[in-house]
């Protein structure tokens, strides 16, 4: 099967944000999607998910970082302005801390019923919250080299973006619960390897005759190559509760896929530890976050994972200078000192004992970049 790569001839973003819809008053999670997609007037960008307490808001393909952030600023804006007309509430973080997974209703369409009835227990879960960053890639070939390449860098972006320390009423011990549950689908968590463009279409050929999947859309790596968007896509991270902070790993992933697109161009090898090394590396941003110590080598030496990312933040600052991103991308300074969502929750629950506050202070959190305009 022939899979043509759309590709971008510049580095576009495209920012896909999944968004819990909330009861004001209880702070429980509402089936309120339907709701909201009838005031949207058709808008594409909003759209439903897997379950109705999910909203999921779209930018347009945006030529850099700064045209991100104003489309996010309108587009959050004008939905926050339809929730409060239908009294709900919006937050940005990988799990809700006390919703029942089971009370979730299933959006009625055909391809999530399919999903739930093929898949069962896994799927119906699935009341988890993600940040999808898109980055436009010339062709399928360098796509692909960029792609494996970018294995090493999943546990970097797992651990800045951990937000889901509590699930099902109670605290996990992990930074990100999020990325436990959905890699108990059969197509997500950790991509294969794959030698090249023609080596990704097999492996597409060959689970879509074998009925394991009906599209690319259907294979939900931690990243993985767009065909039809000529992107690669980052799918790791956990939802993030603040403009800020979505801008910030944002222009992180933007700069990331440039350098390594640029370092491929002159013929210099990519970094690609090995696959048991990122999956023990991703399993301790999982636990640990930012304070993990991460596997550097075959040997198994350790470096704490703060160290890994001021260093990978001085190494891209050129290219974020010329990508116009720099600001931006110096706010991952600010996650790391000031702590990922995970801590802020778990410091609020610590304090108050009470999830309805954790979801309180992330609502506010969504809100505070965000200027709702009369």
């Amino acid at each position: 099967m022939k899979i043509h790569f759309n590709g971008s001839p510049n580095p576009t973003l495209g920012v896909e944000l999944e968004l819990q819809i909330l009861d004001p008053e209880t702070r429980n999670l509402v089936s309120g999607a339907q709701q909201i997609l009838k005031k949207t007037d058709g808008d594409e960008h909003v759209k439903p998910e897997l379950i109705q307490s999910t909203i999921e808001l779209n930018t347009d393909v945006c030529a850099n970082i700064s045209a991100v952030r104003t489309d996010l600023t309108e587009r959050l804006d004008s939905l926050f302005k339809i929730c409060d007309e239908l009294g709900y509430e919006l937050a940005s973080v990988g799990t809700h801390p006390f919703s029942k997974w089971d009370e979730q209703e299933i959006t009625p369409k055909e391809r999530y019923h399919m999903l739930v009835e093929r898949c069962q227990w896994p799927a119906r879960r699935l009341m988890i919250f993600g940040l999808h960053v898109h980055v436009g890639v010339p062709n399928g070939e360098k796509a692909i080299a960029v792609f494996n390449a970018l294995s090493t860098f999943l546990p970097h972006l797992l651990a800045l973006s951990a937000s889901s320390p509590f699930f099902d009423g109670n605290e996990t011990g992990l930074a990100s619960t999020r990325v436990k549950i959905f890699e108990t689908l059969p197509t997500a968590g950790l991509p294969y390897r794959m030698l090249n463009w023609a080596e990704f279409q097999r492996f597409m050929t060959t689970l879509i005759n074998a009925k394991a999947i009906q599209s690319i859309h259907e294979v939900w790596w931690d990243v993985r190559p767009h065909p039809g968007f000529g992107t690669i896509e980052l799918r790791v991270c956990d939802g993030l509760p603040s403009l800020d902070e979505i801008m910030a790993l944002t222009a992180y992933i933007q700069v990331l896929v440039v350098w390594l697109c640029e370092q491929y161009d002159e013929g210099a090898y990519l970094p690609v530890h090995r696959h048991w090394i990122v999956r023990e590396n991703k399993w301790r941003a999982a636990r640990w976050s930012v304070d993990a110590e991460i596997i550097i080598d075959d040997e198994g030496n350790l470096r704490p994972l703060t160290e890994e990312i001021y260093e990978h933040l001085e190494i891209l600052a050129p290219v974020a200078k010329r990508l116009g991103s720099h600001e931006e991308l110096n706010r991952i300074k600010d996650i790391v000192e000031v702590g990922p969502s995970f801590k802020r929750q778990r410091a609020v629950f610590k304090e108050t004992g009470d999830y309805k506050e954790v979801m309180k202070a992330v609502v506010r959190e969504l809100r505070e970049n965000i200027k709702i305009t009369a």
